[in-house]
């Protein structure tokens, strides 16, 4: 139902007809069909319409140059009803009529400065205090690693660190982060040089898609930073020892069961933490006995 409404919305809307115009490359026709719709509106709601006409098109054009003496072909039953489906619809769906003018940005919109740390790059920036922070890195940084994906918190595609943190950055507002250092997939890498977890999760084949592997990824750098200061989960056996927690199967898939992988990559994913953390652990005593 919400479908056929937004698909009946969108043809009452102002102006030409978005779904039209899109939908129906004729401007005959589409106009045609703009006059009838206009005739069904005014006789609803008791007052006029304001339309607007498109000039001929060239596919109009090409139409009437193949009839003999240049007449058009007109349009098909079917055409006619296709187009006119959603008309119809608006009506029967009892959705208002818009006025043909189209709405105007408000001017002086409110707007609220930000100044934002990303990837170790400052960045001061005016925006809508509405917008989340995935929406500010993938529209207004060109930050695309960052996927969205369910837009509700649910699968984990938007993944990002925030002062060490993983937090979804879809649920969170852009200006909630004023002066934090956010952290997205471009800027795990450093030199060209992958991170251990990067070049696990490539080892070990852990992702298929690919849609929520950055995502992936940072949750799992900062699961093992939680590890390796004590912090500790439903699954920990010990809630009372301090230190590192041990890394096992059972830890990884609970504290990694906020990402999603709809290609059902957790076998791989799970192999690609524990080779990360000994890789990690391995490098730690290497630096430690150059020391």
């Amino acid at each position: 139902m919400r479908k056929a409404q937004r698909r009946a919305f969108s043809v009452c809307s102002a102006g030409p007809v978005p779904l039209l115009s899109a939908t129906v490359r004729s401007t005959s026709l589409r106009n045609r069909i703009v006059r009838r719709f206009a005739y069904i509106a005014e006789s609803a709601s008791k007052r006029p319409l304001a339309i607007e006409m498109l000039p001929p098109s060239t596919m109009d054009a090409n139409k009437n140059s193949n009839q003999p003496g240049g007449a058009s072909s007109g349009i098909t039953r079917r055409e006619y009803v296709s187009a006119l489906g959603g008309s119809v619809g608006s009506i029967a769906f009892g959705l208002p009529v818009l006025d043909a003018e189209p709405a105007q940005a408000t001017p002086g919109a409110y707007v609220v400065p930000l100044t934002i740390r990303i990837n170790g790059s400052e960045k001061r920036l005016t925006i809508d205090p509405s917008v989340t922070l995935l929406d500010l890195l993938r529209e207004r940084l060109d930050l695309t690693g960052t996927k969205k994906g369910c837009d509700h918190g649910q699968c984990g595609a938007c993944t990002v660190l925030v002062n060490g943190r993983r937090i979804n950055s879809c649920l969170s507002l852009a200006v909630s982060h004023d002066g934090d250092q956010v952290t997205t997939i471009e800027g795990l890498a450093q030199g060209g040089v992958l991170r251990p977890i990067q070049a696990a999760f490539i080892e070990q084949d852990a992702f298929q898609c690919g849609y929520c592997t950055s995502g992936q990824i940072c949750s799992a750098v900062a699961l093992l930073s939680e590890l390796h200061k004590g912090d500790a989960s439903f699954v920990t056996p010990n809630l009372r020892r301090a230190g590192p927690v041990e890394l096992t199967g059972d830890e990884i898939r609970e504290r990694m069961s906020g990402n999603i992988c709809r290609c059902g990559a957790y076998p791989g994913i799970v192999a690609a933490v524990k080779t990360a953390s000994e890789a990690t652990r391995h490098a730690s005593r290497m630096k430690g006995r150059a020391l």
